[in-house]
């Protein structure tokens, strides 16, 4: 069922390091974590696309939750994430970001070895180009699949944040299991 009501989607700025993000709810919850150093037209590009009768408003109040969220994973705190999120995708992509949500932090996965996880072994493109439409980075953990071979591929996010987002991870890993 198509919904064609008109809808407020809230968005605010995240400000980390050297990166802004652009981030965006709807009333059901996050729908958008956009790539360092994109602009709002990326944002309002990707809202139209998923939510073509939205209005973006922005609303850093309504975004708190998320951007502190966003921010205690930032600062190696926090390793999941509570709030809902509201994700639009075909059925296929909602198969493979669901997959993708199953990659514990700190680990890393194949596109070869998802496409095992969804029973589709000879889909391994198909996965790729799933992967890299999901609108919410960090928090569906995108960036935890790598290259068969261990090498650092594609990502929405560019491949600098991939690396950091690997090896914060990895190190907030090693952090925890030395306070055993």
């Amino acid at each position: 069922m198509k919904n064609d009501k008109e809808q407020t989607i809230d968005w605010a700025i995240l400000h980390y390091d050297k990166w802004q993000l652009y981030v965006a709810r709807t009333e059901k919850g996050l729908c958008y974590v956009g790539s360092p150093g994109q602009t709002y037209e990326e944002l309002k590009f990707m809202m139209q696309k998923r939510f073509p009768k939205a209005n973006l408003v922005e609303n850093e109040k309504a975004l708190n939750p998320y951007l502190k969220e966003l921010q205690e994973y930032f600062e190696g705190i926090r390793q999941t994430f509570s709030l809902p999120a509201d994700i639009k995708g075909t059925p296929f992509q909602q198969e493979i970001w669901a997959a993708l949500n199953q990659i514990p932090y700190g680990q890393t996965c194949s596109y070869s070895e998802i496409a095992q996880i969804i029973q589709r072994p000879a889909a391994v493109r198909a996965v790729g180009t799933a992967i890299g439409a999901n609108p919410i980075l960090i928090t569906v953990p995108c960036h935890r699949v790598i290259g068969k071979n261990g090498a650092i591929t594609g990502y929405r996010g560019g491949t600098e944040m991939k690396r950091y987002l690997l090896q914060l991870e990895a190190q907030s890993d090693r952090k925890k299991s030395i306070r055993l």
